[in-house]
């Protein structure tokens, strides 16, 4: 039987892993997350992704490990998890009324191959007060999420639309992780 491992501990990629009745176990890695700033944002997503991948690789060299990670960039600059409340209402105010890109970068490790790719989607925000911003930092959601918002939450408020996959923004592009999971050799279960 094949074993496939999440290398994530974020509860939003479990959850997508599961909606899809997917067996796999959950093995997060402690890995470092500092980047070269010269890297583009997909390249710094697939970097990380494959980081936390090897790693947990190394623990399960039979099985399938995936790794993810997602960034928020907006102007160039790549917004990652706020340190606090502040720098959190910062983020917001300055992606309030503008288009972003979110990118997710996946890692699939298996014995015989590494599949590495990103997935680039554009969200456009509504205009926000300094209210309604305030409101969101007060449901707390913002603090464990790149951006400071999380679209599957109260963050979908502040969503005016996406171009591109709306699950890669939540932090794992189901389809296409499925469709590299399948060129890799393993078998999705019907």
């Amino acid at each position: 039987m094949q074993n496939l491992i999440l290398a994530s501990s974020s509860p939003r990629r479990k959850e997508l892993l599961e909606n899809l009745h997917l067996t796999f176990e959950v093995s997060s890695s402690d890995v470092d997350e500092s980047f070269d700033p010269e890297l583009t944002p997909g390249e710094i997503v697939m970097e990380l992704s494959n980081r936390k991948a090897r790693a947990v690789s190394k623990q399960y060299p039979d099985s399938f490990v995936i790794g993810a990670d997602t960034v928020v960039v907006l102007d160039g600059t790549v917004l990652g998890k706020p340190v606090d409340r502040m720098e959190a209402f910062s983020m917001l105010k300055a992606l309030a009324g503008r288009t972003h890109s979110v990118y997710t970068g996946v890692s699939i490790i298996t014995p015989q191959k590494e599949i590495i790719f990103n997935v680039k989607t554009d969200v456009v925000f509504w205009e926000l007060s300094d209210e309604e911003i305030n409101a969101y930092i007060d449901t707390g959601e913002p603090f464990d999420k790149a951006g400071s918002y999380g679209i599957q939450g109260f963050g979908s408020m502040l969503v005016k639309e996406i171009s591109g996959d709306y699950f890669s923004v939540v932090g794992l592009p189901v389809s296409k992780t499925v469709r590299e999971l399948k060129n890799a050799g393993y078998v999705i279960p019907h």
